[in-house]
């Protein structure tokens, strides 16, 4: 059993009232708990299947060396990137925003 936490944007109320079934909602489209590897895969697994247009981030507690790890479904700025076995994260440029 790992903490895992769910972060939801744009979402349809049918994967929100999913999630809130597993997990505790402490803001809105933000998800707590504690579960097994093979209940975060079924929630990760719904979660991709039921996205539609909405993002999402899991982030889980493990044994990286940052002692987490997370991924991502749906269109966002933020780019999830391995640099050297660490996961970053990169965000693209919002239209019109000119690149230093």
């Amino acid at each position: 059993m790992s903490m895992v936490v769910v972060v939801t944007e744009n979402v349809p109320p049918r994967l929100r009232g999913r999630l809130a079934i597993w997990l505790l909602q402490v803001r809105a489209g933000v998800y707590v708990g504690e579960v097994s590897r093979r209940v975060r895969e079924m929630i990760w697994q719904q979660c991709t299947e039921l996205c539609d247009e909405g993002n999402i981030v899991m982030a889980w507690a493990t044994n990286t060396e940052s002692g987490f790890d997370f991924q991502t479904v749906g269109k966002n700025r933020r780019l999830p990137v391995d640099m050297d076995g660490l996961r970053l994260v990169s965000f693209f440029p919002e239209a019109g925003e000119n690149a230093l």
